[in-house]
């Protein structure tokens, strides 16, 4: 069976480097102990006839479940305006897993809109400027559009730990953010609305946090957002770039994919608008769904023209039509996994929020 291998390489790998036991545990209780300084601010407590503490955070503002890349972020965007946050991790320490090791030009960008740039630094970050792929042989390079921007935005490749941990010490630097380590067990709701948490610390002991607004930010795989709302999907243009490109480049015994395949290597190899325009989608710079399709047809139409050229024949043309359908095939359902309003019109989209109870309203307008 005829092996396809296509490898996107980010540019400069990570160099593995073995440090001395020492090294790298003086470097983590460094990070920990500092983590753990911050998060002991002292707090008002109360206990109750039930044994539940509540914590009085001096007027808290907002309570932001997990400080992850989008927890520590907001914590970071809302305490720089004044709020008063108290931030809720299950675990403080460096997370150490394989995920999120490019941040793309785009996501860099937003990271000087919200003045979080400097978090990627001293962390090994590598500056990447592109892609090269590599197939059966041939080899081209991909180079993201960045003409327009400051010599310093491109991507990044990083230890995807070391970036989190920067971001929750960015945060915790802010007088009005309390980052705390604990296990939020639910939230707290009176009449439809959600008024606080209830959490363990690392001590064990329950307590109860309030505030006018709780974001959860804990992950995809959050049973709180679950019990919150049915969860919807948040279309993407990099989500749907990437997965098409997934399905695309499969090995697989179809002769209409393998030339679906040749066709995207080719057009990507012939550079100008046919490589930045797919790359500036891919890397968040160019967040516009229609040129996704658009590129994304063009290469199935280039495919087509690869074919018929420079002698078409009853077979080619057959071939050609299967390379259509399977790009369709590919595109359409991921599109309708995303969300067409979603993706097309995202304006029309309601917010991803349940409303508090209309009586609840009434309540709240009556008494005042």
């Amino acid at each position: 069976m005829e092996n396809h291998t296509v490898a996107i390489a980010v540019g400069i790998g990570f160099v593995s480097v073995v440090l001395s036991y020492y090294i790298v545990f003086s470097r983590w209780k460094h990070r920990s102990n500092g983590l753990r300084g911050i998060q002991s601010k002292s707090f008002e407590k109360s206990t109750d006839d039930n044994g539940i503490t509540t914590v009085a955070a001096g007027g808290t503002d907002v309570i932001i479940v997990g400080a992850g890349v989008a927890g520590s972020a907001l914590a970071y965007t809302l305490g720089k305006d004044g709020r008063r946050i108290h931030a809720i991790e299950r675990d403080l320490s460096e997370p150490d897993r394989i995920v999120g090791e490019l941040l793309q030009p785009g996501g860099y960008l937003k990271l000087v809109e919200l003045g979080l740039q400097d978090c990627v630094e001293g962390i090994d970050a590598q500056r990447i400027l592109g892609y090269a792929l590599f197939k059966e042989g041939k080899d081209t390079k991909v180079a993201y559009p960045l003409e327009n921007h400051h010599a310093d935005i491109a991507g990044r490749s990083f230890h995807n730990g070391r970036f989190i941990q920067r971001m929750r010490e960015k945060a915790a630097s802010l007088p009005t953010v309390h980052l705390e380590q604990g296990t939020v067990l639910s939230l707290i709701e009176k009449d439809g609305v959600v008024k606080g948490v209830k959490y363990k610390s690392t001590a064990g002991t329950e307590l109860e946090t309030f505030a006018p607004l709780t974001v959860v930010c804990d992950g995809c795989f959050s049973n709180l957002r679950r019990s919150l709302c049915n969860p919807k999907p948040v279309a993407s243009t990099i989500n749907t770039l990437a997965g098409a490109l997934y399905k695309v480049f499969c090995a697989s015994p179809d002769q209409a994919m393998k030339e679906m395949r040749q066709a995207c290597f080719d057009y990507l190899s012939l550079g100008g608008v046919f490589s930045s325009g797919p790359v500036a989608l891919l890397s968040g710079l160019n967040p516009r769904p229609l040129s996704l399709v658009v590129h994304f047809f063009a290469v199935a139409v280039y495919g087509v023209a690869r074919l018929l050229y420079p002698f078409p024949s009853p077979k080619r043309f057959w071939l050609g039509a299967r390379l259509i359908s399977g790009a369709s095939n590919i595109i359409f359902p991921i599109i309708k996994a995303e969300g067409i309003r979603q993706m097309f019109f995202p304006s029309t989209v309601p917010a991803y929020y349940r409303a508090p109870p209309v009586h609840s309203i009434k309540g709240e307008s009556g008494s005042e």
